[in-house]
Protein backbone atom coordinates (compact mmCIF):
# COMPACT_ATOMS: atom_id res chain seq x y z
CA UNK A 1 0.00 0.00 0.00
CA UNK A 2 2.73 2.62 0.78
CA UNK A 3 4.64 1.59 -2.44
CA UNK A 4 1.08 2.52 -4.39
CA UNK A 5 1.06 5.38 -2.90
CA UNK A 6 3.70 6.33 -3.63
CA UNK A 7 3.93 6.12 -7.21
CA UNK A 8 0.28 7.16 -7.29
CA UNK A 9 1.62 10.55 -5.93
CA UNK A 10 4.65 10.62 -8.37
CA UNK A 11 2.18 9.97 -11.35
CA UNK A 12 -0.11 12.43 -10.21
CA UNK A 13 2.93 14.89 -9.48
CA UNK A 14 4.16 14.55 -13.18
CA UNK A 15 0.42 14.57 -14.86
CA UNK A 16 -0.37 17.78 -12.90
CA UNK A 17 2.88 19.44 -14.22
CA UNK A 18 2.24 18.24 -17.84
CA UNK A 19 -1.50 19.44 -17.93
CA UNK A 20 -0.04 22.73 -16.02
CA UNK A 21 2.16 23.59 -19.20
CA UNK A 22 0.26 22.59 -21.51
CA UNK A 23 -3.01 24.71 -20.74
CA UNK A 24 -0.69 27.41 -19.98
CA UNK A 25 -0.92 27.42 -15.96
CA UNK A 26 2.99 26.94 -15.93
CA UNK A 27 4.84 28.89 -18.85
CA UNK A 28 6.59 25.63 -20.32
CA UNK A 29 9.79 27.95 -20.84
CA UNK A 30 10.33 29.14 -17.16
CA UNK A 31 9.48 25.90 -15.70
CA UNK A 32 9.53 22.80 -18.31
CA UNK A 33 7.46 19.58 -18.35
CA UNK A 34 8.49 15.95 -18.24
CA UNK A 35 7.41 15.93 -21.49
CA UNK A 36 9.81 18.15 -22.95
CA UNK A 37 12.27 16.88 -20.25
CA UNK A 38 11.93 13.45 -21.66
CA UNK A 39 12.59 14.85 -25.17
CA UNK A 40 15.92 16.79 -23.85
CA UNK A 41 16.79 13.39 -22.57
CA UNK A 42 16.98 11.28 -25.77
CA UNK A 43 18.21 13.85 -27.28
CA UNK A 44 21.52 13.85 -25.05
CA UNK A 45 21.37 10.47 -24.90
CA UNK A 46 21.61 9.64 -28.46
CA UNK A 47 24.73 11.24 -28.73
CA UNK A 48 26.38 10.09 -25.51
CA UNK A 49 26.68 13.56 -23.61
CA UNK A 50 24.10 12.62 -21.23
CA UNK A 51 26.08 9.32 -20.05
CA UNK A 52 29.48 11.10 -20.15
CA UNK A 53 28.52 13.59 -17.71
CA UNK A 54 26.10 11.27 -15.17
CA UNK A 55 29.31 9.15 -15.25
CA UNK A 56 31.83 12.58 -14.99
CA UNK A 57 29.36 13.56 -11.66
CA UNK A 58 28.82 9.87 -10.13
CA UNK A 59 32.21 9.18 -9.93
CA UNK A 60 33.55 13.07 -8.31
CA UNK A 61 30.45 12.41 -5.90
CA UNK A 62 30.76 8.89 -4.87
CA UNK A 63 34.66 9.71 -4.57
CA UNK A 64 33.76 12.36 -2.47
CA UNK A 65 31.42 10.66 -0.21
CA UNK A 66 33.27 8.13 0.62
CA UNK A 67 36.69 9.78 1.82
CA UNK A 68 34.88 12.27 3.42
CA UNK A 69 33.31 9.95 5.46
CA UNK A 70 36.21 7.81 6.24
CA UNK A 71 37.92 10.61 6.82
CA UNK A 72 35.61 12.24 9.04
CA UNK A 73 35.44 8.75 11.22
CA UNK A 74 38.76 8.90 11.10
CA UNK A 75 39.29 11.45 12.32
CA UNK A 76 36.63 11.24 15.36
CA UNK A 77 38.53 8.01 16.11
CA UNK A 78 41.96 10.07 16.29
CA UNK A 79 39.96 12.71 18.56
CA UNK A 80 38.38 10.04 21.06
CA UNK A 81 41.86 8.27 21.64
CA UNK A 82 43.35 11.76 22.35
CA UNK A 83 41.37 14.07 25.38
CA UNK A 84 44.06 16.80 24.97
CA UNK A 85 43.31 16.29 21.43
CA UNK A 86 39.90 17.10 22.30
CA UNK A 87 39.84 20.18 23.92
CA UNK A 88 42.39 21.16 21.88
CA UNK A 89 40.52 20.92 18.56
CA UNK A 90 36.75 21.39 19.34
CA UNK A 91 36.60 24.63 18.54
CA UNK A 92 38.22 24.65 15.55
CA UNK A 93 36.21 21.99 14.55
CA UNK A 94 32.65 24.25 15.31
CA UNK A 95 34.42 26.76 13.12
CA UNK A 96 35.35 24.77 10.44
CA UNK A 97 31.72 23.83 10.64
CA UNK A 98 29.90 27.28 10.81
CA UNK A 99 32.07 28.29 7.58
CA UNK A 100 30.19 28.14 4.43
CA UNK A 101 32.60 25.55 2.49
CA UNK A 102 31.55 27.49 -0.90
CA UNK A 103 33.97 29.95 -0.10
CA UNK A 104 36.69 27.44 -0.46
CA UNK A 105 36.08 27.08 -3.59
CA UNK A 106 38.34 29.32 -4.68
CA UNK A 107 41.21 28.14 -2.71
CA UNK A 108 40.96 24.78 -3.74
CA UNK A 109 41.18 26.25 -7.52
CA UNK A 110 43.79 28.13 -6.72
CA UNK A 111 45.94 24.86 -5.10
CA UNK A 112 45.19 22.04 -7.12
CA UNK A 113 43.55 23.77 -10.43
CA UNK A 114 40.32 23.81 -12.43
CA UNK A 115 40.14 20.08 -12.42
CA UNK A 116 39.09 16.79 -10.73
CA UNK A 117 41.02 17.92 -7.73
CA UNK A 118 39.03 21.23 -6.91
CA UNK A 119 35.48 19.47 -7.26
CA UNK A 120 36.77 16.18 -5.36
CA UNK A 121 38.33 18.86 -2.73
CA UNK A 122 34.65 20.33 -2.24
CA UNK A 123 32.59 16.96 -1.84
CA UNK A 124 35.44 15.83 0.67
CA UNK A 125 35.12 19.57 2.24
CA UNK A 126 31.16 19.38 2.76
CA UNK A 127 31.61 15.92 4.69
CA UNK A 128 34.48 15.61 6.62
CA UNK A 129 33.91 18.03 9.00
CA UNK A 130 29.84 17.15 10.45
CA UNK A 131 30.85 13.73 9.55
CA UNK A 132 33.65 14.12 12.73
CA UNK A 133 31.19 16.13 15.16
CA UNK A 134 28.34 13.61 14.75
CA UNK A 135 30.60 10.53 15.24
CA UNK A 136 32.80 11.76 17.96
CA UNK A 137 29.94 12.95 19.76
CA UNK A 138 28.52 9.07 19.75
CA UNK A 139 31.34 8.09 21.16
CA UNK A 140 31.12 10.21 24.00
CA UNK A 141 27.62 9.29 24.18
CA UNK A 142 27.88 5.54 24.70
CA UNK A 143 26.90 4.11 27.89
CA UNK A 144 29.63 4.71 30.64
CA UNK A 145 28.52 1.62 32.58
CA UNK A 146 29.85 -0.76 30.08
CA UNK A 147 32.96 0.92 29.56
CA UNK A 148 33.20 0.92 33.44
CA UNK A 149 32.63 -3.13 33.27
CA UNK A 150 35.27 -2.77 30.80
CA UNK A 151 37.93 -1.29 32.99
CA UNK A 152 37.23 -3.71 35.56
CA UNK A 153 37.84 -6.46 33.66
CA UNK A 154 40.90 -5.02 32.73
CA UNK A 155 40.26 -3.84 28.76
CA UNK A 156 42.97 -1.74 27.62
CA UNK A 157 41.65 1.53 26.09
CA UNK A 158 41.99 0.16 22.59
CA UNK A 159 39.53 -3.35 23.27
CA UNK A 160 37.40 -0.45 24.73
CA UNK A 161 37.40 1.19 21.68
CA UNK A 162 37.20 -2.20 19.04
CA UNK A 163 34.92 -3.73 21.32
CA UNK A 164 31.98 -1.51 22.84
CA UNK A 165 32.38 2.16 20.99
CA UNK A 166 33.09 1.43 17.60
CA UNK A 167 29.89 -1.29 17.50
CA UNK A 168 27.71 1.02 19.50
CA UNK A 169 27.82 3.67 17.12
CA UNK A 170 27.46 2.01 14.04
CA UNK A 171 23.61 3.01 13.98
CA UNK A 172 24.84 6.54 14.06
CA UNK A 173 27.60 5.76 11.38
CA UNK A 174 24.37 5.03 9.43
CA UNK A 175 23.16 8.04 9.76
CA UNK A 176 25.51 10.32 9.04
CA UNK A 177 26.02 8.08 5.90
CA UNK A 178 22.55 9.08 4.64
CA UNK A 179 23.10 12.66 5.64
CA UNK A 180 26.48 12.94 3.25
CA UNK A 181 24.85 11.48 0.14
CA UNK A 182 22.96 14.47 0.06
CA UNK A 183 25.71 16.69 1.26
CA UNK A 184 28.33 15.08 -1.10
CA UNK A 185 26.04 15.77 -3.91
CA UNK A 186 25.99 19.39 -2.77
CA UNK A 187 30.04 19.53 -2.53
CA UNK A 188 30.31 18.54 -5.89
CA UNK A 189 27.49 20.43 -8.25
CA UNK A 190 28.91 23.28 -6.57
CA UNK A 191 32.73 22.91 -7.61
CA UNK A 192 31.19 21.41 -11.10
CA UNK A 193 29.52 25.42 -10.82
CA UNK A 194 33.14 26.88 -10.29
CA UNK A 195 35.25 24.76 -12.59
CA UNK A 196 34.40 21.90 -14.20
CA UNK A 197 33.72 21.57 -17.74
CA UNK A 198 31.42 18.09 -17.82
CA UNK A 199 29.08 16.56 -15.04
CA UNK A 200 25.37 17.45 -14.42
CA UNK A 201 26.68 21.03 -12.27
CA UNK A 202 28.60 22.09 -15.73
CA UNK A 203 25.16 21.00 -17.70
CA UNK A 204 22.93 23.42 -14.81
CA UNK A 205 25.30 25.86 -15.32
CA UNK A 206 24.93 25.76 -18.95
CA UNK A 207 21.77 25.57 -19.39
CA UNK A 208 21.52 28.83 -17.09
CA UNK A 209 23.27 30.42 -19.75
CA UNK A 210 21.44 29.67 -22.70
CA UNK A 211 18.26 30.08 -21.37
CA UNK A 212 17.76 26.21 -22.13
CA UNK A 213 15.72 25.26 -18.75
CA UNK A 214 14.96 21.88 -20.13
CA UNK A 215 18.63 21.16 -19.45
CA UNK A 216 18.24 22.60 -16.13
CA UNK A 217 15.38 20.47 -14.92
CA UNK A 218 16.85 17.41 -16.90
CA UNK A 219 19.95 17.78 -14.48
CA UNK A 220 18.65 18.24 -11.43
CA UNK A 221 16.03 15.37 -12.29
CA UNK A 222 18.96 12.83 -13.00
CA UNK A 223 20.55 14.50 -10.00
CA UNK A 224 17.22 13.38 -7.82
CA UNK A 225 17.29 9.72 -9.12
CA UNK A 226 21.09 8.60 -8.54
CA UNK A 227 20.59 10.83 -5.38
CA UNK A 228 17.86 8.06 -4.13
CA UNK A 229 19.46 4.99 -5.32
CA UNK A 230 22.40 5.86 -3.27
CA UNK A 231 19.76 6.67 -0.02
CA UNK A 232 18.61 3.68 -0.81
CA UNK A 233 21.57 1.53 -0.81
CA UNK A 234 22.93 2.65 2.35
CA UNK A 235 19.39 2.15 3.81
CA UNK A 236 19.60 -2.01 2.24
CA UNK A 237 23.07 -1.39 4.38
CA UNK A 238 21.65 -0.26 7.58
CA UNK A 239 18.68 -3.10 6.93
CA UNK A 240 21.38 -5.49 6.76
CA UNK A 241 23.39 -4.39 9.81
CA UNK A 242 20.81 -3.52 12.25
CA UNK A 243 19.35 -7.29 11.48
CA UNK A 244 22.48 -8.53 12.36
CA UNK A 245 22.46 -6.69 15.64
CA UNK A 246 19.08 -7.30 16.29
CA UNK A 247 19.75 -11.15 15.83
CA UNK A 248 23.46 -11.11 17.69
Amino acid sequence: MIWLVRISLLIGLLGGWEWATRTGWLDPFLFSSPSLIWNQAVQLAGSGELFYHIQTTTVETILGFLLGTASGISLATLIWASPFLSRVLDPYLVVLNSMPKVALGPLFIVAMGTGFGSVLAMGIAITIIITTLVIHSSFQSVDKSYLILARSFGATRSQIFRTIIFPACIPDMIAALKVNVGLAWVGVIVGEFLVSKAGLGYLIIYGFQVFNLNLVMLSLVVVALIATIMYQLISWLEHRLLRHRSVT
